[in-house]
């Protein structure tokens, strides 16, 4: 059975978003995970049932803290133009400089075990973003809102391999703000 978070716990998964970062989630192997966290391989399964349950426990960790970041950049901001521009650069900056997007990011949507993580947080997301669609003044935000988070999405994939891209945020934005 697998133990509560500890430091333990929290050194395997910040080792994992490292190893993560190089390797892929692919290639990303228990033994990977341990020797950049200075541990025995049975600390691993002190703490995780199996490769998969970590995966899912880093996938979490990883997205905590991206939302944790988005949410302190959106904070006291009423709902509409201002607070949604803070929303996607803040989403957008924290995933250029966060260890492991591109793995958590990009690599996860392919990544048969953790698609229903991705599917929950890309719910989540689009939960975050139909408050400030509705302040603008859209009709049936939902799909407006999956469809503002896939373009964030897009735009972190395209940052990532060429940097910060500002006339895509901007085009984004526009489309959003009408």
């Amino acid at each position: 059975m697998a133990r509560p978070a500890g430091p333990g716990r929290e050194a395997l998964l910040r080792a994992g978003l490292e190893v993560a970062e190089v390797r892929g989630l692919s290639r990303m192997s228990v033994n990977a995970v341990v020797e950049a966290a200075g541990m025995a391989k049975g600390s691993f399964y002190q703490h995780f049932r199996d490769r998969l349950s970590y995966l899912v426990a880093l996938h979490g960790k990883y997205h905590d803290a991206l939302e944790a970041r988005v949410l302190a950049e959106i904070d006291g901001l009423p709902p509409g133009r201002e607070r949604i521009s803070a929303g996607l650069h803040g989403y957008l900056d924290a995933s250029l400089e966060t260890t492991g997007t591109r793995a958590l990011l990009v690599q996860a949507r392919t990544e048969p075990d953790l698609y229903d993580e991705t599917r929950v947080r890309n719910a989540r997301t689009r939960d975050l973003v139909v408050p400030e669609l509705v302040a603008l003044g859209w009709e049936d935000p939902v799909p407006i809102a999956h469809m503002v988070v896939a373009m964030g999405f897009d735009i972190t994939m395209e940052e990532l391999v060429c940097g910060r891209r500002d006339d895509l945020r901007e085009g984004l934005l526009r489309l959003v703000l009408r």
